[in-house]
């Protein structure tokens, strides 16, 4: 059993809960973990970087000094890219740094980031709490209740609640999310997870059904 952080209409608290969760009777391998970590990262690069080559840069295409004679190297025109404002030689250009991984192998790194967040002691839940109105003043006092106001992940079972949204925006390093919409680069992402009414059941399902896109 592991150990979570409880926060129930105000009171803050502990709870056990069963660490085999999301194990899913199998042998967790970090490996498939830390290469959908690096999948998502790479799908958020936006490959723009750019150089010039010595053909886009503007410049006269006379050869500097003679070929032969001249007890120097053999140069040609200064666009060259040994030249000071040449040309890139061999330099990035824009490109799409995105690729996919297998359904299953994604909902696997899920499974196995939320299984390493109970094992560390790292998951919290958040019950009876209800904002009628957005107060950023609220939410971090009920996330520092509970020790996750540094940075946490707020998984809701359904919709994220509106003024949930607009009270943890300003909340650096803290996020909220659907369980549909949870990625295991969210999870790993955050050092606290911390889990609204129903949003338990809701990541279960999410992990148990196979071939659901994580």
């Amino acid at each position: 059993m592991a150990e979570i952080r409880t926060w129930n209409n105000g009171t803050a608290g502990t709870a056990e809960l069963d660490d085999d969760t999301f194990s899913g009777g199998e042998r967790l391998n970090p490996v498939v973990l830390r290469e959908a970590v690096l999948m998502y990262e790479a799908n958020k690069r936006t490959g723009t970087v750019n150089t010039l080559t010595r053909r886009f840069v503007n410049g006269s295409g006379k050869k500097i000094q003679r070929q032969k004679h001249v007890g120097r190297a053999r140069h040609g025109d200064k666009k060259a890219n040994l030249m000071r404002g040449g040309g890139v030689a061999h330099g990035p250009h824009p490109r799409d740094h995105s690729y996919a991984m297998p359904r299953k192998a994604l909902k696997r790194a899920l499974m196995i980031a939320l299984a390493g967040k109970l094992r560390d002691g790292e998951v919290a839940t958040f019950e009876g709490a209800s904002f009628d109105k957005p107060s950023t003043k609220q939410a971090r006092e009920a996330l520092a209740s509970i020790d996750a106001a540094n940075s946490a992940l707020i998984v809701s079972a359904g919709p994220v609640d509106k003024n949930l949204l607009l009270s943890v925006r300003n909340l650096p390093y803290v996020r909220a999310l659907p369980a549909a919409e949870v990625s295991a680069y969210d999870v790993v992402a955050h050092r606290n997870l911390v889990l609204l009414e129903g949003a338990l059941d809701a990541l279960r399902g999410r992990v148990a059904t196979e071939g659901e896109a994580s």
